[in-house]
């Protein structure tokens, strides 16, 4: 298609949003004629049962749960007045809370202000507030925030070493629905001993985002933590960012969670209109349905050219993925659907796997990040008539271009500045686009089986583990190998699992398991050290 044909093409599919200053050009989407015409009633469909979830049907049948972060930013909403007093509440918590951790009225037990915080937690209830703290802090933080989002202790060592002595200055946040997520707990647990071992009160440091009455609400109360803080049930972990989860990290770092929660507030407004080609949200969901044939057949590449938004492909990895990813649709038949995404920044990207995207296998669509402002205030030139920012914008454009020539499929969103109402458009409008697209394929969003499945067998590779070291630990004969300490414990159709367990307990000092490797590392002998 010729430069002519193609500006024709732009201005036809352009969709402009002035409301939330959003533009969305779908135009290098190969998409035949006719296609969103034809597309139109399943489209009508998505959002007729999008407003029955705005209205509070269930739509999360496995924990007869509804879906609301929609009322989240308008709180009128919600389908019942006691919820939107709940959130009304909520949101004066946190503002109260933040205030008086900056003003100094909540201090350290010694007196002193608080200057960082760490929030303890993983998945939902890590990624989301990592993405909006990146993208909008500056050296003018309130507090700077650390995070844990892992239980790899070398991982936890190493926040913990930045903070250093800063810990007695440093208010803990534990995150987690339940109270019982076993990553949040160990992390829990390392870090009341980092406190314990720098002589200080972990209680008088930490707060607690979790479920009333969890186990997690419990030991807050019992402990006397600073402050305790309600994640509703009716909140999925992948669409928390405009929940206490996401809004009391923030408003500790000193952002305004009010322009925030107004950002995303607008973009629901413009992406519940039913005129598909003036709804930016419908328009993704269409393009993700043709890129992938409706059956996830190509992943998506999100390429973000601004720094700030560095971390929004692993923000997206999990609210797409998590809610897309479903092995069966809402009939109960196997379908096996997701789409898998990945990302890094432009122009780093340049130097990075664009040569795959363009030469390479084409198994991809890419989601282009335009943001126009380059920063606050002038730039230096870096060449006549030149700046670093047209430098950037410069790449972006020619790798849209060098990919659509190669017939490679890109959209491009484009915003004009980052900020907290930016930043709170951008989620609301990827929340809507996937509750629409999933609606298009038939499966439902807001569970996760495949989660929960991967938890209960790490349960049982945890159980496995300490039938091993009992048994060890009361073995007065040599070493053994792997198959002979399985047959030993009745699980020797577990041989693999149990090698791998001993492999791992003998590479550490923790459980006294020594090693005599073997010839071949699986031939290797283990026993207790005691």
């Amino acid at each position: 298609m010729d430069n002519l044909k193609l500006w024709e093409r732009y201005k036809k599919y352009l969709c402009v949003c002035p409301e939330i200053d959003l533009m969305l050009d779908i135009s290098r989407m190969n998409f035949p004629d006719g296609f969103l015409e034809a597309m139109e009633p399943r489209m009508q469909k998505a959002f007729a049962e999008m407003d029955a979830l705005e209205k509070g049907a269930v739509a999360n049948p496995d924990e007869n749960r509804m879906v609301g972060h929609y009322w989240l930013r308008n709180p009128p909403l919600a389908p019942a007045a006691i919820i939107a007093a709940e959130i009304e509440f909520n949101l004066r918590e946190i503002r109260e809370f933040a205030e008086a951790i900056h003003e100094g009225s909540i201090t350290t037990p010694g007196g002193r202000r608080f200057t960082r915080f760490l929030v303890v937690g993983i998945g939902g209830s890590a990624l989301g507030p990592q993405f909006l703290t990146d993208s909008l802090g500056s050296s003018h933080d309130r507090l700077r925030p650390h995070f844990l989002d892992n239980t790899d202790p070398d991982g936890i060592d190493r926040v913990l070493e930045e903070i250093g002595v800063q810990l007695t200055e440093t208010l803990t946040i534990v995150i987690s629905k339940s109270g019982g997520t076993k990553e949040t707990r160990n992390g829990m647990l390392e870090v009341q001993r980092a406190y314990a071992g720098a002589g200080l009160s972990f209680a008088r440091h930490a707060a607690a985002v979790t479920g009333r009455q969890s186990e997690l609400d419990k030991v807050a109360v019992e402990e006397g933590w600073l402050a305790r803080f309600p994640m509703f049930d009716w909140v999925g972990g992948r669409t928390s960012a405009t929940s206490v989860v996401g809004l009391l990290p923030v408003a500790l770092q000193g952002i305004n969670i009010d322009g925030f929660l107004a950002g995303a507030g607008k973009c629901d407004a413009v992406t519940r209109n039913t005129v598909t080609r003036d709804n930016p949200a419908a328009l993704l969901a269409l393009m993700w349905y043709h890129a992938t044939a409706g059956r996830g057949e190509k992943d998506m590449v999100i390429l973000p050219y601004k720094d700030r938004l560095l971390l929004l492909a692993r923000y997206l990895q999990q609210l797409i993925m998590e809610s897309l990813g479903k092995g069966r649709d809402r009939q109960r038949n196997v379908v096996n659907q997701g789409i898998a995404v990945y990302g890094n920044k432009g122009s780093t990207d340049q130097h990075a796997f664009v040569q795959q995207l363009r030469e390479g296998v084409p198994n991809f669509f890419v989601t282009f990040m335009e943001v126009l402002r380059d920063r606050e205030g002038g730039s230096m030139r870096v060449e006549q008539d030149t700046t670093a920012g047209d430098y950037l914008s410069g790449f972006l454009q020619g790798t849209r271009q060098a990919l659509y020539e190669n017939g490679r499929e890109s959209l491009t969103i484009t915003i004009d500045r980052i900020d907290p109402a930016s930043i709170g458009a951008l989620i609301a409008l990827f929340e809507r686009a996937v509750g629409l697209y999933a609606s298009l394929i038939d499966i439902n969003a807001y569970h996760q089986p495949g989660v929960e499945a991967g938890k209960l067998a790490a349960g049982t590779v945890l159980a496995l583990q300490k039938e091993i070291l009992a048994y060890l630990r009361q073995w007065q004969g040599g070493p053994l190998d792997a198959g002979e300490i399985a047959v030993a414990i009745g699980r020797e159709d577990e041989t693999e699992a149990v090698f791998r367990v001993l492999l791992h307990v003998s590479s550490n000092m923790d459980h006294g398991i020594a090693i005599e490797k073997g010839e071949n590392i699986y031939d290797s002998r283990f026993k207790s050290r005691s």
